[in-house]
């Protein structure tokens, strides 16, 4: 349910309880900045001792003050945190922010009070920001409670972290990013990042959400709420550590907490940044035009020399854009604008010819962006160091500067034309990023940057395309969404194989014919009930095929008693499986998994299977259940997608039954909260059909 946040972001009234005038406490800051907006709404300091606080006089407590205060901010002790909430109840708050810290992040006693304390907020229907947060701000509404200033603009930040949200403000200067709001998140422990993304979402200045985030809560939630709304960059710790997992499985060997988050945010739409600078380029280009991505990734490169282009097309390939051989077409169009020596094959290359005729600059951006394989623009190199040699900002030393600068000015004025006239995204690499001509560029939104790699990023997310995108670039590719879960379904009891095998079968997983087995009777009753050949299993075993445990191609019942007799001396007494061998000729071995992540719920894992599954490590991630549908695009996105394909005369798999039974077993995880990982490793796939040959279940 969507909260209601309007007395946090826009109060009546606003008091700040243990505003001080030591410089060196926090109500200081805070209070000095509340009073910014001293006319927008009543501001109330408060301090225990009365007196005076920043020139003005201070009331001894909330009730002091004599009127309902909507929105409290309260930095005290935390001894005295309990009291100040009740008082601020009392005053008829709305709405706190707990600057206050030595709750849940201090241990057990401090979270049960962290629970007490939100338990009365709800009670009054109020809501709590924080505790342990370092406060709040709205520029469109003129609320300063945190306690730096931050340029207006139209980027919501959330964030755990105030030093990182200091950076961000200073890196994104320079591109003229500013904020509608910001909000410390703190513990959490009532207002989530959640609702703080919905509200965001429903903000009419808000045009972009920039998250840095370690602990998401639902993740599900947030990944849900952060589809649902503007465009959301999310910068998280923690990439490299592997999550919970267990040894019981291949899928919870391989799924760590960086794969979990990387699913999530692609399936939602979710820029997914590394660093504080690729937060404020993908910001910056998302800020260039609000609201908009092409949704192509098709792109041309346009350089004056070329290094900067072959240095660029890579880059461009690198995050998830093509760099595709423009048509005869579009190639003859652009030599009727440059000269004999240019390149027109992509990348584009002047080749001397702009310290000539600046002009060219504009003409082939005007041709690029007009031509039907073309779905963004990446210009790189000189462009903006003629005018930099003029203005004294250290360009090449040209002769002429004087005629270049002036020429160079006019091409960018036209650039900027060419640019408002089209629909497609532009984005600008210059040695020279600060140059007037460059400066041009940048207020009339056309990104520009310093470093090759940041131009691509910004251009991957102006186009919604990232590393590892579907390969079909030329088309409009709307991200899968993250899938509501099933209902849960009446728990599994016993993990038992043949019980998984049962569970799996009900739900349309096809399997060979088996039967448990526990003696050599039972082996000689399996070997009438279906020919052969046959597959022995040892289940008691962990890991069957590393200890022996697995023995295939039994031809008869002879031979399948021989393995029984073998394996028992060897393993011991305990459970097997008598199966019918399966078809492995023309056959590709896949695994399908789906580990329950603390944060993100059900997630699957689909990729190469069998014994070199975790040699190979050729897996995909997505929220569970997956559609048959995302299934397919999933197998067909792996490295070794072409073996599905038929090689070296082999026939095609079928990939459609694949992805309709990998629907059917992530579906059942989805619906099975007990089963922490489920597994179904190999699935085999064959040009007929897919059948599963093994299947795990661990309980959580």
């Amino acid at each position: 349910m969507e909260r209601d946040l309007r007395a946090l972001f826009d109060p009546r009234s606003v008091a700040v309880v243990g505003a001080s005038d030591d410089p060196a406490k926090y109500g200081h800051a805070v209070a000095s900045q509340a009073l910014r907006a001293d006319g927008r709404r009543p501001v109330h300091l408060v301090n225990r001792r009365g007196g005076t606080v920043l020139g003005r006089r201070a009331a001894p407590s909330l009730a002091a003050i004599g009127e309902p205060v909507e929105l409290v901010v309260i930095s005290v002790p935390g001894s005295g945190f309990e009291a100040a909430v009740e008082e601020a109840l009392a005053c008829g708050a709305k709405a706190i922010v707990g600057i206050t810290a030595g709750f849940a992040e201090a241990g057990p006693e401090g979270a049960a009070r962290q629970r007490a304390v939100v338990a009365r907020v709800r009670a009054a229907g109020a809501v709590l920001v924080g505790p342990n947060c370092l406060g709040i701000a709205d520029n469109t509404t003129e609320l300063y409670l945190a306690s730096d200033r931050f340029a207006p603009g139209g980027v919501a930040l959330l964030s755990q972290s105030g030093n990182l949200a200091l950076e961000l403000q200073l890196r994104g200067a320079p591109h003229g990013l500013g904020y509608s709001r910001f909000v410390s998140l703190g513990n959490q422990a009532d207002v989530t990042l959640v609702d703080l993304v919905e509200d965001c979402a429903r903000h009419e200045a808000t045009e972009a959400i920039a998250v840095y985030a370690e602990d998401f809560g639902d993740g599900r939630a947030f990944a849900r709420a952060a589809a649902a709304g503007k465009p959301v960059v999310l910068l998280t710790a923690g990439r490299g550590s592997a999550s919970a997992r267990s040894a019981l499985s291949h899928t919870g060997a391989l799924t760590t907490s960086a794969d979990v988050v990387a699913a999530a945010c692609r399936d939602a739409g979710v820029e997914l940044v590394r660093t504080p600078r690729e937060m404020t380029v993908v910001l910056a280009a998302l800020s260039s035009r609000p609201g908009s991505r092409t949704g192509g990734g098709r792109t041309a490169v346009f350089t004056d020399g070329g290094g900067h282009g072959a240095i660029a097309a890579d880059a461009a390939e690198d995050a998830g854009l093509v760099v595709p051989e423009l048509t005869p077409a579009t190639q003859d169009r652009l030599r009727t604008v440059l000269w004999a020596q240019s390149a027109t094959g992509n990348p584009v290359d002047l080749a001397g010819m702009g310290e000539q005729q600046p002009l060219s600059y504009a003409d082939t951006v005007a041709e690029l962006l007009a031509a039907e394989e073309v779905d963004a623009v990446l210009m790189t190199g000189y462009f903006g160091g003629y005018a930099a040699s003029e203005g004294g900002l250290g360009g090449g030393g040209q002769t002429g500067g004087s005629a270049l600068a002036e020429g160079e000015t006019r091409a960018a004025e036209k650039i900027v034309t060419h640019f408002a006239g089209s629909p497609k995204p532009l984005v600008v690499q210059s040695m020279y990023p600060g140059s007037p001509s460059c400066r041009v560029l940048a207020e009339a939104g056309i990104p520009v940057f310093a470093a090759t790699e940041d131009a691509a990023r910004a251009l991957s997310a102006m186009t919604g395309r990232s590393a590892g995108s579907a390969p079909e670039l030329h088309e409009p590719h709307e991200p899968p969404g993250i899938p509501a879960l099933p209902a849960a379904a009446p728990p599994l009891q016993d993990p038992g194989y043949h019980r998984v095998r049962a569970l799996l079968g009900a739900a349309g997983v096809p399997f060979p014919a088996a039967r448990e087995v526990t003696d050599e009777a039972g082996v000689l009753a399996a070997a009438g009930e279906f020919e052969g050949p046959y597959v022995l299993k040892a289940l008691h075993l962990l890991h069957k095929s590393d200890a022996g445990g697995v023995a295939l191609r039994l031809a008869d019942r002879d031979a399948l008693l021989a393995a029984y007799r073998d394996m028992r001396a060897r393993l011991g007494a305990g459970t097997y499986s008598v199966e019918a061998m399966a078809d492995l000729s023309d056959g590709i071995e896949l695994i399908v998994g789906v580990n329950r992540d603390p944060r993100f719920g059900p997630v699957a894992m689909v990729g190469l299977g069998g014994v070199l599954t975790e040699t190979l490590r050729d897996v995909a991630f997505a929220p569970a259940p997956v559609p048959a549908r995302r299934a397919e695009e999933l197998l067909r996105g792996l490295r070794t997608a072409a073996l599905l394909a038929g090689v070296r005369g082999r026939p095609a798999v079928d990939v459609a039954a694949a992805a309709a039974v990998i629907e059917r077993i992530t579906t059942v995880a989805a619906a099975h909260p007990e089963i922490a990982e489920l597994e179904v490793n190999p699935l085999l796939v064959r040009p007929d059909g897919a059948l599963a040959l093994d299947a795990r279940a661990v309980l959580g």
